[in-house]
C-alpha cells in the first residue's frame, strides 16, 4: 500500500476505536427508593366474585397506615409446568424467579432466568399503591396454594381518607398457570369493607411492573448486538424504543393494548384484560442497584370507587419468535382461549422488507429439514441467493470493469470542459453512449444486492432458532454468539477476552474480494486512492465493528465473499475471453 493509504487506515481505525469508546463509556448512578410500609391480616378465601360501584375519596399516599401490629416471616413457594419454573416470594406475593425449562442459559447450562435484577426494591409483578413513581408493597403477604398451577397472596390494607375516616380493604393477587403455555395470569383483587370508597391517588388506584430487567443477564459494553426494547401495541401498530441508561418516561399514547420489554431473544409483556382501565404507561431504565440497569414497564391502573375490583392481566414471559408468540390469535391454538393478541407485533423485523425476510427464513427451514443443521442451511442458502443473483452480479461487475476502462477518458473531459459544466455533462454523456455503459443499469443490481443484505442481517442476527444453535463443536457451539477458539484471561479492549477466527477469515475474504474486484483497473489519482482505502481500509474497519457479531451473521458474510470471489473470477476471465476475442476481430479487420 501506499503511505497515503496506510495513514487513511489507520487514521479511520483511529477514530473509529474512539467512537467505539465514547459510546460505550459508562457512567453508573445510583437512584434510591424509599420502601413502603404495609400491614398483614389473615383471611379465610383468596378468590372472591367482586362487584363495581360508584363513588369516589380522594386519598393520599402517605395515608396507607398500619393495619395491625402483626409481623410475618417471608416464606416462598414454587410452580413448576411443562414450561417454566416459578418462584414466588411473601412480601410483597411477588416473583422472585422465572426461569424457562427449555430454553438455557448460554453461561450458566441452566434454564434461561428471565426475571431478572430482582431486589428488595423491585420485583417482578410487584405493585405499589399510586402512580409508576411510588415504591412497590414490601411488606409480607399471606399465601395459599389453591393447585399445582393457582396460588394466591392477600393482605390486609388500612387507609386514612381525606375526610380521616378509615377505609380498610384486603388486597388479592392470583397468578394461575397451565401446562405448556409460557403464559400465565395474574388477577389483582380489592375487596372493602362497609365504609370502603375505593383507592384514588391522584387518579390512580396502584402500578403493577414487569420483571426490573428482562433475562437473561447480559454486559451492554461487551455485547453491542443486544439491546433492551420498550414495546407498546396500540390494536393496529407497535412501537418499539430502544432504552438507554436512566430513562423514566411515560409512553404518551392512548389505547394501549399491551405493552412490555423485549431483549434479542426473549421479551416479557404484560396485556390487561377489557375490564381492566389503564391510565398510564412508563418504561423504565433507571440504575437501582449493582450499576445494573432496569429494563421494566409499568402500568398505572386508574383510580376506582366503591367496596370492589377486579382486575385482570395477562402475561407472556418466553421466546421472542413467531411460533410462541402466533397462537395468542387463535383461541383453540392457546389454553387459556385468548384470541387477537397480535403479539407477533413485538417480533423484530425490517419494516417494509418483513415480507422479504419471511420468503428467506421459509428457504431455510426447508433447507434445515433435509440437513439439521443451522450452519449448513446459512451456507447452502446463501449460494443460491448468490446463483440466483449471479446475472446482477454479471452485470453490475462488467459495468465497473467498463468505467475503469473509460477513466482515463472521462478525467479528459472533465479538464478539458471544467468551466463549462454543461458541455462535461454532453460530452460524458456521449462517451457513455458510444461505449454503451449505462450509468443507471450498474446501480441498480448494487440496490437490490444492498436490499436482501439488509433483510439477511436482521434475519441472521435475531433468528431465534439460531441461539444455542451448534454448527462446529469446539469452534462455533452457537451461531448466535461469537466464535471462539481460544479465551485469554485478559480483556482487550473493544474486542474482549476471546481469540476469534471467524472475523479473521472474513477479513481475509474481504481482502481477497477486493483484490480481484480490482481486476487491473486503470483507475489513477483520488479515486485511485479511494478504491485502496475501500478495499484495505473498509475490512480492517468491519474486523473492529464485526468482531463479536453472531457468528450466524459472519458464516453468512464469509460464505458471501468466498461465492462471490468465485464469481468475479469467473467473470474475469469471461470478460478476458471477449476482449481478447475483440482484438483479434480488429486486427483480423485492420489486415483486411
Amino acid at each position: 500500500m501506499e503511505k497515503n493509504t496506510i495513514w487513511a487506515v489507520v487514521l479511520s481505525t483511529i477514530v473509529l476505536v474512539g467512537s467505539m469508546f465514547i459510546q460505550t463509556k459508562f457512567f453508573p448512578t445510583q437512584n434510591k427508593q424509599t420502601v413502603q410500609t404495609e400491614t398483614v391480616q389473615e383471611k379465610e378465601a383468596v378468590e372472591t366474585q367482586l362487584d363495581s360501584v360508584n363513588t369516589i375519596v380522594t386519598n393520599k399516599i402517605e395515608n396507607v397506615l398500619s393495619a395491625d401490629e402483626e409481623t410475618a416471616i417471608e416464606e416462598f413457594y414454587t410452580i413448576k409446568t411443562d414450561k417454566v419454573e416459578v418462584v414466588f416470594s411473601t412480601r410483597g406475593g411477588d416473583i422472585i424467579s422465572y426461569k424457562l425449562l427449555d430454553h438455557f442459559d448460554r453461561d450458566t447450562s441452566t434454564g434461561v432466568e428471565l426475571s431478572d435484577n430482582v431486589s428488595e426494591l423491585n420485583r417482578t409483578c410487584s405493585i405499589a399503591f399510586g402512580g409508576a413513581s411510588n415504591s412497590i408493597i414490601n411488606e409480607v403477604f399471606t399465601a395459599r396454594k389453591l393447585d399445582d398451577y393457582t396460588i394466591g397472596f392477600y393482605k390486609t390494607f388500612l387507609i386514612e381518607n381525606s375526610d380521616k375516616t378509615e377505609n380498610r380493604f384486603t388486597l388479592y393477587k392470583t397468578y394461575s398457570f397451565k401446562p405448556d403455555e409460557y403464559a400465565f395470569k395474574l388477577d389483582i383483587a380489592i375487596e372493602g369493607a362497609e365504609n370502603s370508597n375505593g383507592l384514588n391517588f391522584d387518579g390512580i388506584a396502584y402500578t403493577i411492573r414487569t420483571s426490573p430487567q428482562l433475562g437473561p443477564h447480559f454486559d451492554k459494553k461487551a455485547d453491542r448486538y443486544e439491546s433492551r426494547q420498550f414495546i407498546a401495541f396500540n390494536g393496529e401498530k407497535a412501537k418499539k424504543i430502544v432504552l438507554s441508561e436512566k430513562q423514566f418516561k411515560v409512553y404518551d399514547k392512548e389505547n394501549v393494548s399491551w405493552a412490555g420489554i423485549g431483549g434479542k431473544y426473549f421479551v416479557g409483556l404484560i396485556i390487561p384484560t377489557g375490564q381492566t382501565a389503564v391510565k398510564n404507561v412508563y418504561y423504565s431504565s433507571l440504575i437501582e442497584k449493582n450499576n445494573y440497569a432496569n429494563a421494566q414497564t409499568l402500568v398505572e391502573r386508574s383510580s376506582f370507587t366503591g367496596k370492589k375490583l377486579r382486575d385482570s392481566y395477562y402475561l407472556y414471559l418466553g421466546p421472542r419468535n413467531e411460533k410462541d408468540l402466533r397462537i395468542y390469535n387463535v383461541a383453540a391454538n392457546n389454553k387459556w382461549n385468548v384470541e387477537g393478541l397480535r403479539l407477533g407485533e413485538c417480533l423484530q423485523s425490517s419494516g417494509f422488507l418483513s415480507w422479504l425476510e419471511t420468503i428467506l427464513k421459509w428457504m431455510m427451514e426447508m433447507i434445515y429439514k433435509v440437513i439439521p443443521n443451522w450452519g449448513v442451511s446459512i451456507i447452502i442458502l446463501t449460494i443460491l441467493l448468490k446463483l440466483v443473483m449471479f446475472p446482477l452480479t454479471k452485470k453490475s461487475s462488467m459495468g465497473t470493469q467498463k468505467m475503469q476502462e473509460m477513466q482515463p477518458r472521462i478525467q479528459a473531459i472533465q479538464a478539458k470542459y471544467k468551466d463549462n459544466p454543461q458541455k462535461m455533462q454532453q460530452e460524458t454523456a456521449k462517451l457513455y453512449k458510444e461505449a454503451g455503459y449505462n450509468p443507471v443499469s450498474g446501480c441498480l443490481p448494487m440496490v437490490f444486492m444492498f436490499v436482501v443484505l439488509f433483510a439477511m442481517f436482521n434475519l441472521f442476527n435475531n433468528y431465534f432458532e439460531f441461539r444455542g444453535a451448534m454448527f462446529i463443536p469446539g469452534w462455533i457451539p452457537d451461531l448466535s454468539a461469537g466464535d471462539s477458539i481460544y479465551r485469554f484471561n485478559f480483556n482487550i479492549p473493544f474486542i474482549g477476552s476471546d481469540l476469534r477466527l471467524l472475523p479473521i477469515i472474513y477479513v481475509i475474504s474481504q481482502l481477497l474480494f477486493g483484490k480481484i474486484t480490482q481486476n487491473g483497473g486503470t483507475m489513477t489519482g483520488s479515486n485511485a486512492a479511494q478504491m485502496k482505502m475501500m478495499m484495505y481500509g473498509m475490512p480492517l474497519i468491519f474486523f473492529f465493528l464485526f468482531y463479536n457479531a453472531p457468528s450466524g451473521l459472519i458464516l453468512y458474510w464469509t460464505v458471501s465473499n468466498f461465492v462471490q470471489l468465485i464469481q468475479q473470477l469467473f467473470i474475469n476471465a469471461m470478460m478476458k475471453k471477449e476482449k481478447n476475442a475483440e482484438k483479434k476481430s480488429n486486427v483480423k479487420k485492420f489486415r483486411k
